[in-house]
């Protein structure tokens, strides 16, 4: 469906749809990393030697680094965008199909 034809309730609702798709993404991403995680974590607890310690850097890094990612992602879903906004987004795709329309041969 070509978005030129699209009334506002229709774009409204692409949007709307767009939206949720990310949100989903992100909770997907959640729950992923926490399964994953708590399964690390439990197996380097059971695979523990009898004089090593639980609380050390190998064991959190993987927690800690994804955990990194995570917060990046969840920022990217929920907070608004100030400097890349749906603004910069427009006149971008309008500077490259400019750009693209310049360069064919006609």
């Amino acid at each position: 469906m070509n978005s030129t034809n699209l009334t506002p309730d229709e774009i409204k609702y692409q949007q709307a749809l767009k939206r949720v798709k990310r949100i989903k993404g992100f909770y997907t991403h959640l729950m992923v990393y926490v399964v994953v995680n708590l399964g690390i974590l439990i197996a380097n607890y059971k695979n523990l030697d009898a004089n090593e310690n639980f609380w050390r850097w190998q064991t959190f890094s993987t927690v800690l680094f994804w955990g990194i990612g995570l917060f990046g992602h969840a920022l990217s879903v929920f907070l608004p965008t100030v400097f890349l906004n749906k603004d910069w987004e427009e006149r971008k795709i309008k500077e490259l199909m400019e750009k693209e329309k310049q360069n064919k041969w006609e």
